[in-house]
């Protein structure tokens, strides 16, 4: 084979595939003629292995090729639309579609954690449990409050968000055991009503409120949509509806694993708040404003950009170039 004629006569349409490889958009016709010069040269290519392995050429053949085999076979929408959309999109409407579970394990909690303060701090023989009386002033005192500033802000929120988001990925996995979730939502009321009735027996739970909000409302509401969709996965377990139980299940335990993706960067953000806000030397009222408006975001995400995702028939479980063969379901 003569190489350089060979090639001579080919290299207009080798540079035209190249060409039509780089754009970001075909028309249909270039789509076409994209297709026909990817057969054209990958027997051009087949011809060179065989008759005169010249390596350079060999070499620009195989990339020419494999930057066209991404527009034939759509994998550049994996690695740019589908991911977008995933993670905007997607996320949202999972979360939307376990919105009133996470609602209602919030609001069982903190009824429950409050009527747990009330009743250990108005009754001696409970707060006689936690500790004798200098044990509670100590914690008061010192302990609760020294908690957010005895470690240097980078460690502190990465050891946060480690705990944080390794609890909330249990709720998800073992979720649909229907006991985890609420052993640790158990823990969790006995905890923050602990330490609300030892600050309150104080006279200090201004300060309990002070630490808790900046980075709590975010951590909190995101470890109770954990449990809530949990919880979700466990009722599917039990009444799966007109599904069959194994697809239900398959398709709650994608969108329950979208949720706790989506959890791990809002813990994230509450980690950064506990580690650099909470124990900074910032005003108390900015501290609150930053918490606050954080969680207003997380939820507002839930309801808005969810409600929008799902009328936009986003169904939360994975999609286009992720997606398996399920229907589209609105929660």
């Amino acid at each position: 084979m003569d190489l350089d004629a060979f090639s001579s006569a080919r290299r207009e349409r080798w540079d035209r595939l190249e060409e039509l490889s780089r754009r970001r958009s075909l028309t249909g016709e270039e789509a076409d003629e994209l297709t026909r010069l990817y057969q054209a040269t990958s027997g051009d290519l087949s011809a060179l292995r065989s008759a005169a392995p010249e390596p350079g050429l060999v070499t620009r053949l195989s990339i020419t090729l494999a930057n066209a085999r991404v527009w034939l076979t759509g994998a550049h929408e994996v690695s740019t639309h589908g991911v977008r959309h995933y993670l905007t999109l997607g996320l949202a409407a999972a979360f939307y579609r376990v919105r009133w579970w996470g609602v209602a394990v919030t609001l069982t909690v903190i009824g429950l954690a409050a009527l747990s303060a009330w009743w250990t701090v108005t009754h001696p023989e409970a707060l006689a449990l936690i500790g004798s009386a200098e044990t509670r002033d100590a914690i008061a005192q010192l302990e609760f409050e020294s908690y957010y500033y005895e470690y240097d802000s980078a460690s502190f929120s990465a050891s946060v968000w480690t705990n944080n988001g390794f609890l909330a990925l249990q709720c998800i996995a073992l979720g649909i055991t229907g006991i985890y979730p609420a052993y640790l939502m158990y823990n969790t009321v006995i905890q923050l009503g602990v330490a609300a009735a030892v600050l309150a027996e104080a006279d200090l739970l201004d300060i309990f409120f002070q630490l808790i909000i900046p980075h709590g409302l975010l951590e909190l509401s995101a470890v109770f949509v954990a449990a809530g969709a949990g919880f979700r996965l466990f009722w599917t377990l039990l009444s799966p509806g007109p599904r069959t139980r194994m697809q239900a299940l398959a398709e709650e335990g994608r969108v329950t694993i979208s949720v706790g993706i989506g959890l791990v960067a809002a813990l994230f953000v509450s980690g950064l708040i506990e580690g650099f806000v909470t124990g900074s030397d910032l005003l108390w009222p900015i501290k609150i404003v930053i918490g606050t408006l954080a969680f207003a975001a997380f939820w507002m995400y839930i309801f808005i950009v969810g409600r929008y995702a799902v009328n936009a028939e986003v169904s939360g479980d994975v999609e286009g170039d992720f997606a398996t063969d399920a229907a589209a379901v609105r929660g």
